[in-house]
């Protein structure tokens, strides 16, 4: 080998032997954090699918998914102090399921795309006043998928196009100085 003498080729070989089981232990890692800390697989797969329905990609942003709005919920719900909220969640998710078996005879991961986005129509039709457990669950989870999705780097950066503290040219917003204050007449 020119240029490398036998010493150097040792300290590579050296580096080598132990750069393979970092790297396969970061790898290990990785993927050990991209398990569900809280959500069964299934119900993590469920919880993606209904986070992309309310919040897709489109030409302008990526969807909630990629996003990864479940993992966050996932995240937020397996270190949530209160069991409440978990329980909430995994039984809106349980309403979901039953209701589209009662509407598709399938389960929601079943279905077909169509179909997933008819249940979630249905949870959501009274948004505005919910009444029934899984319209609940629908503002609820639309409501979390919202804040999610909007405070993730995807969310704020290529959906709300924030382009941080940067200096601005002009004067973009309303300047309150420019308006003519009315002074009530008092001889009146």
């Amino acid at each position: 080998m020119e240029g490398h003498s036998r010493r150097d080729l040792i300290r590579i070989a050296a580096g080598a032997v132990v750069a393979v089981p970092a790297t396969a232990q970061i790898a290990a890692q990785q993927t050990a954090s991209d398990a569900p800390q809280f959500f069964t697989p299934d119900e993590f797969r469920m919880l993606d699918e209904l986070t992309e329905i309310i919040i897709p990609a489109d030409d302008h942003s990526p969807g909630a998914s990629a996003a990864k709005v479940a993992a966050y919920l996932d995240k937020s719900l397996a270190e949530a102090f209160e069991s409440q909220p978990r329980q909430k969640f995994r039984e809106g998710l349980k309403l979901v399921d039953s209701l589209s078996r009662e509407l598709n005879h399938k389960t929601f991961l079943e279905s077909t795309p169509e179909q997933r986005v008819a249940v979630v129509a249905h949870i959501a039709r009274n948004e505005k006043s919910p009444k029934k457990p899984e319209e609940q669950f629908f503002v609820q989870l639309k409501t979390s998928t919202a804040f999610a999705y909007y405070t993730s780097s995807i969310g704020i950066h290529q959906e709300m196009e924030y382009k941080g503290n940067t200096m601005q040219i002009e004067y973009a917003g309303f300047d309150a100085g420019l308006v003519p204050i009315q002074v009530p007449d008092s001889s009146k």
